[in-house]
């Protein structure tokens, strides 16, 4: 076979593969799983079971429980806080989507701040016995997933 004749054929197959490639990924903006992972419903009915697995196995003492609650409310998953619009992203200028970008990540900084701060505060009310326990139980969280939660970023 000709030089030429190969590398257009290689050239086609190789365009073919990505078209095809392509035809299986999702539509921007599809609709979120099925498995309702970022469902806010059913992202709350989460935190809250492994809260309440936490609170059991931590074994609070009546003295333990204003800080329990505060480091509790601090855990919930941000209300009204909407993925951002890839299209309407899509749609601004570089430098304008920069600073969106910016923007988001400075508000989920915040917001990792925040329950950064109401962990470190609950932790300090904790026994040694206790700290070990919650050590355990948040360390376990991370396991198996690459240090994310589990969570996919894009």
């Amino acid at each position: 076979m000709q030089p030429s004749r190969r590398k257009h054929l290689f050239t086609g197959a190789l365009l073919a593969a990505m078209a095809v490639a392509a035809q299986a990924q999702p539509a921007p903006g599809a609709a979120p799983a099925p498995n309702g992972r970022h469902d806010p419903a059913r992202m709350a009915e989460r935190v809250n079971k492994h809260l309440a697995d936490l609170k059991q196995k931590l074994q609070l003492t009546p003295t333990q429980e204003p800080a329990w609650t505060s480091f509790s409310n601090a855990m919930q998953p941000a209300a009204g806080a909407p993925r951002p619009d890839r299209q309407a992203l899509a749609n601004l200028s570089t430098p304008d989507r920069l600073d969106q970008m910016r923007a988001l990540r400075n508000q989920r900084n915040a917001e990792m701040d925040r329950r950064a701060d109401a962990t470190k505060a609950f932790y300090a009310q904790l026994s040694a016995e206790q700290k070990k326990t919650f050590d355990a139980e948040t360390a376990r969280l991370f396991q198996g997933r690459g240090g994310h939660g589990g969570r996919h970023h894009g």
